[in-house]
């Protein structure tokens, strides 16, 4: 049996993206709890804050106070974090930032997406991966695209 997901955390500053998220969160066929730090600072404080840590991290990239590559390379250089997944979670469609999470050691990165429904797709996705065993893909699935028009 696959170790699931139950505590998501998601590093968002916009009120708009996280309500879709939340949304979408709510739509995926397993109960999550959801919580929020607004920016990178805070997530930072969360994280250290902690008893449990969450069994996911979504991470936006373009946030205030520390931004999400930031956030990242200092998530990745500390070792109780070691097995904490990271997805980023972004709007950014550029093959630098892309490539410089991969290399940065996030394990997926999605692009937010058009409609609620493609987001609950990759969430079902990601949700689905057995994370006990910090899995990470090759760069050449480690963009999740939304789920193809049918």
């Amino acid at each position: 049996m696959s170790e699931r997901v139950s505590h998501a955390l998601i590093a968002e500053d916009d009120d708009d993206d996280f309500e879709i998220f939340s949304t979408a969160v709510d739509a995926v066929s397993i109960a999550i709890v959801l919580s929020r730090a607004e920016n990178g600072e805070i997530l930072m404080q969360k994280l250290n804050e902690f008893e449990t840590l969450p069994d996911i991290l979504f991470l936006d990239l373009l946030m205030p106070y520390l931004d999400g590559k930031q956030c990242l390379k200092m998530i990745r250089s500390d070792k109780r974090y070691d097995a904490l997944p990271i997805i980023i979670f972004s709007g950014l469609k550029d093959e630098s930032a892309i490539e410089y999470c991969f290399r940065e050691g996030s394990n997926f990165y999605v692009l937010k997406p058009n409609s609620i429904k493609e987001l609950v797709y990759s969430l079902e996705q990601i949700f689905t991966i057995d994370w006990k065993n910090l899995y990470y893909p090759p760069i050449t699935q480690f963009l999740i695209p939304p789920k193809p028009h049918d």
